[in-house]
């Protein structure tokens, strides 16, 4: 069973607090299964944007993890990102969007193995 996703947004920001990186709810989703998207800001105009990971890149044995997939190859302008989110909110309207800021890029997501 997964954690709900209000509890897991909220994990995360203070995660992220401990790290001193900044983090904010901009659309709050489902509380119980809604689908999480993290934009991470790098401050220069810049940023990757983290969705959820295929149910193929999970792992068997632990279901009830959350993990992510960088869905760019590197930093693409702010502007694209928000373009990207705006369809998502089209298609699903309790999906959660998530921002974090930080120049070094650090995002303290688990990622999907390529």
């Amino acid at each position: 069973m997964r954690i709900k996703s209000d509890i897991w947004v909220a994990a995360y920001l203070r995660r992220c607090q401990t790290q001193n990186i900044f983090g904010a709810v901009r659309r709050r989703g489902s509380d119980e299964a809604g689908a999480i998207f993290v934009k991470l800001a790098l401050l220069d105009g810049n940023a990757l944007l983290f969705t959820p990971a295929p149910q193929s890149a999970y792992d068997e044995s632990r279901p009830a993890e959350r993990i992510f997939s960088q869905s760019t190859s590197g930093p693409v302008a702010e502007q694209v990102v928000e373009e990207r989110l705006a369809k998502e909110v089209r298609f699903d309207p309790d999906v959660w969007i998530v921002e974090i800021e930080d120049r070094a890029g650090r995002h303290l997501l688990d990622l999907a193995k390529q």
